[in-house]
């Protein structure tokens, strides 16, 4: 089948940035990763190399670059930084934006959308929801736990020509993708399972596997999944009726030994995403009157971290 090839820029090139952009690089499609500091300098002197012990290890050696003035233009941005980076990141896109191009979110959290459209115009930005367990293991490696999809779409929920263009390049890169028609649905539903599953593996400083093993830290998962669908229905969210049963039948199988990125970033004195996640909830939840005592408690007992040990 012919394919053409495509310029693909990744804007943070961490664990799902680096994943993705990774095996785009090797289906042969043009990407530029944008990194800093020794990630950097490790995939410009050496490539980028995906471990991964369910599909094999890869290296690629892509474009990389700090800024991105001077490269050539998009035709697609995979947005993949921190949501506490989502401004800065989103302003330094300019010079590499043709009209059309898209920008997709793949953050954690359910208003980078907006804060894209807000910096860079009103329909730019596209959402989507990377199902992957993947982190940066030292610089220029990239460990994939598990999965790999990516679920995505425009936020009016029409089908355009650039999410065609898109979705076919993931195809061709043999990611397995879905072009959603109700993707705000899609992106609260991950919400859902990351303010619990973020929550829960933190504040317990514990894995996934020993949260669903200790009866009450699991009751508490479960209410946080409670809470944020309460949320999301008084913010006129189309949850399924089910969707807090979906998301905990999904958490009881993530891998035993899992943590959220959350949790990761608090292990390792890293700034933390915790007011995109349960700081934004709490929020929501006091300005629509929708009750959010175990999202708080959570947001109460991560705050003194949030900044991370260097902040």
């Amino acid at each position: 089948m012919y394919h053409t090839v495509v310029h693909i820029v990744v804007m943070g090139s961490g664990g799902v940035g680096g994943y993705f952009g990774a095996k785009l690089q090797r289906a042969g499609e043009r990407v530029t990763f944008v990194a800093r500091g020794p990630h950097l300098e490790a995939i410009k002197r050496s490539g980028l190399a995906i471990k991964s012990a369910g599909e094999g290890d890869i290296l690629v050696r892509p474009a990389a670059v700090e800024r991105l003035e001077g490269a050539d233009r998009a035709d697609a941005v995979l947005f993949c930084v921190k949501s506490f980076d989502t401004d800065d990141a989103a302003a330094r896109l300019w010079s590499i934006l043709g009209p059309e191009t898209p920008v997709l979110s793949l953050q954690n959290g359910v208003d980078n959308e907006e804060k894209i459209d807000a910096k860079l115009g009103a329909g730019r930005a596209m959402g989507g929801v990377a199902q992957v367990f993947a982190t940066i293991e030292s610089p220029g490696v990239i460990r994939h736990h598990a999965a790999g999809r990516i679920i995505f779409g425009e936020m009016d929920g029409t089908v355009s020509a650039r999410a065609e263009t898109l979705r076919d390049a993931f195809a061709h890169a043999e990611v397995p993708v879905e072009l959603s028609k109700t993707i705000r649905r899609a992106l609260w539903e991950k919400y859902l399972l990351i303010c619990a599953v973020g929550g829960t593996t933190a504040v317990t400083r514990e894995t996934i596997g020993a949260v669903r093993d200790t009866p009450s830290t699991w009751r508490l998962f479960r209410t946080i999944v409670e809470e944020v669908a309460a949320v999301a229905q008084a913010s006129g969210v189309d949850l399924a009726d089910d969707a807090v049963d979906q998301v905990m039948k999904f958490a009881a199988t993530i891998p035993p030994g899992n943590r959220a990125s959350l949790a990761q970033d608090l292990l390792q004195g890293r700034r933390l995403e915790l007011e995109a996640l349960h700081g934004h909830a709490a929020r929501l939840g006091e300005r629509l009157g929708v009750p959010t005592p175990a999202i708080f408690a959570v947001y109460a007992a991560l705050a003194p971290h949030a900044a991370g040990r260097r902040g």
